[in-house]
């Protein structure tokens, strides 16, 4: 501020003969320390700016730093929210999209490699542990450092591995980068969960959440699509050429775009560009008055820093947590056991098409490997239709059954009738997939199970969050790992399934597996709120659902 000769030189403030006693300021709370009044940082907290010089002083005063780059994520405007959200099932679209695309150029890679269909199809188990192990791991150092530079650099991981899938000269390189591949990717889907629910409160969240949904099996069925046709046309490298433009295009965008959406990091880099410019003001002998009454209103001018106050364990004891908590929910808690298996086994069906479709319409209908490729159009569009349905859905339910939606169990509802939508189409694929049959049947199957995965995929998140709370990363950890790991073990046993039971027989038998799992929402909305009654993590959230 301008020299001001009509404010006169502060005086020395007595402080408490203690140091680093906590005393009430307000809203706030203060610690005195070595003459510095540390303040509790919040998104809401009064931050003092107005600058007092000693009387004649001449001082060039540092600008206060741009404190609007530090908003809460849940005030940030609807554009950049939007924005935000986009950018995040992006780049969970690109992640799911290279988990599918994998199996297109098996015959050229197979006869490069000289492997068996079983042995190369490891290369999307290998994948798929990556993308379920590694969040385990790479989760605390998510909330320690933020999200951003996580999200950023297992990014240029995911792209970079992505460059030396196309580059390898043999099998054991190939499956080496697919595994770090997985791991890069899978913050794009693990972490767009938190990044969502750090901008949009819970009430907002349906939609965002549906995007997020729609991205993944969109891009899991865009992945074969495309890739199909680049190795029927081209040779087998173009197919991770196509991926390294687009992921290093999506992934440049987060780099320049993605902003900080966890909110204790962002109050730290607050307290961090204020404290640093508090630092430079005491050097140069400049005061700071508090223009806000104060407990202590006779002395306004304070040396003041702020503080989070939130200190933070060791990265290998967030890990060792990080790793337990999830297992420890996993045997333990009834509902987190059951959708674990329900999600499971709807993703490892969502792997196994990968395989089976291929084999079904090669074997049934003489499709070429292009051919084939298109039948993954279904479960895209399957994607798009689910996800407009999805968004609408709540606000109908809301509507008119609004006392149903103020449970966990009450958002099942829907789920009870479209979760029947996989056990149908299993069934459906595996007795119209006759050569006598015209192939669009099968392939309107190929999409209503598509349909059936997405309606299982967000229940189980939703009901979830709902019920466990603050708790939710860990059973869903506890989810992600149990689906990753058999969504990635099923593609191993697609052709002796298939092959030694017949199509008809193998599907019959996956549909029977579906049917009981389906009971699972069905259980649920009868008994859950006495299952979650009986669980030591989830009771405390009894009765608090809405």
């Amino acid at each position: 501020m301008a020299e001001d000769e009509s404010v006169p030189a502060p005086e020395v403030v007595a402080l408490p003969s203690e140091k680093n006693e906590d005393v009430s300021n307000g809203d706030e709370i203060v610690r005195w320390s070595d003459g510095i009044e540390y303040r509790q940082m919040a998104f809401d907290s009064h931050i003092p700016v107005i600058t007092v010089q000693q009387p004649g002083s001449m001082i060039d005063i540092p600008p206060c730093p741009d404190l609007s780059r530090y908003q809460s994520p849940y005030q940030w405007s609807a554009t950049r929210k939007n924005l935000m959200t986009y950018l995040a099932c992006s780049v969970n679209g690109v992640a799911a999209y290279a988990s599918g695309s994998y199996a297109s150029p098996e015959d050229q890679l197979r006869q490069k490699w000289g492997v068996s269909h079983a042995v190369f199809m490891l290369g999307i188990t290998v994948f798929t542990i990556g993308f379920g192990v590694a969040p385990m791991i790479l989760a605390p150092f998510s909330e320690i450092n933020g999200r951003r530079p996580v999200f950023v650099l297992t990014g240029i991981l995911f792209v970079a591995m992505q460059a030396a899938c196309a580059l390898t000269p043999t099998f054991s390189g190939m499956l080496v980068c697919r595994f770090l591949m997985g791991v890069g990717g899978s913050t794009f889907s693990t972490m767009v969960g938190g990044i969502l629910a750090d901008m949009w409160s819970s009430k907002e969240r349906n939609t965002p959440m549906v995007l997020f949904t729609g991205a993944t099996l969109f891009g899991t069925g865009l992945g074969p699509l495309v890739s199909g046709v680049i190795a029927q046309r081209l040779l087998w490298r173009w197919v991770f050429y196509v991926q390294i433009i687009s992921s290093g295009l999506i992934v440049g965008l987060v780099a320049a775009f993605f902003s900080e959406t966890r909110g204790s990091t962002i109050l730290e880099q607050k307290a961090k560009a204020i404290n640093q410019w508090y630092d430079k003001l005491d050097a140069l002998g400049v005061y700071l008055q508090d223009d806000r009454p104060t407990s202590d209103s006779q002395h306004p001018y304070h040396r003041i820093r702020y503080t989070t106050n939130n200190p933070k364990p060791s990265v290998f004891k967030m890990i060792g947590h990080s790793l337990y908590r999830p297992m420890h929910m996993l045997v333990t808690e009834p509902v987190v056991m059951s959708f674990s298996a329900w999600i499971s086994f709807a993703w490892a069906i969502l792997y196994l098409q990968f395989g089976s479709v291929p084999l079904i319409f090669s074997t049934s209908y003489n499709f070429s490997l292009e051919q084939t490729g298109y039948v993954f159009t279904s479960q895209c569009v399957a994607a798009i239709i689910s996800t407009v349905l999805h968004i609408r859905q709540e606000p109908f339910m809301l509507k008119y059954y609004p006392s149903k939606m103020t449970t966990p169990e009450g958002r099942l509802l829907p789920t009870c009738i479209m979760a029947t939508f996989l056990p149908i189409s299993l069934f459906w694929l595996g007795w119209t997939c006759f050569p006598s049959i015209h192939w669009i049947l099968p392939t309107i199957a190929v999409g209503i199970a598509t349909m059936g995965i997405f309606s299982i995929f967000l229940a189980v998140f939703n009901y979830t969050a709902d019920a466990y709370g603050p708790y939710t990363s860990s059973a869903l950890a506890a989810s992600g790992v149990c689906r990753n790991l058999l969504g990635g073990a099923f593609p191993l046993v697609v052709h002796p399934l298939y092959l030694n039971l017949g199509f008809q027989a193998a599907s019959s038998l996956l549909g029977a597996v579906a049917v009981v799992l389906t009971l699972v929402p069905v259980v649920l909305v009868w008994k859950g709120p006495r299952i979650r009654e009986r669980s030591r993590i989830a009771k405390e959230f009894v009765g608090k659902e809405g």
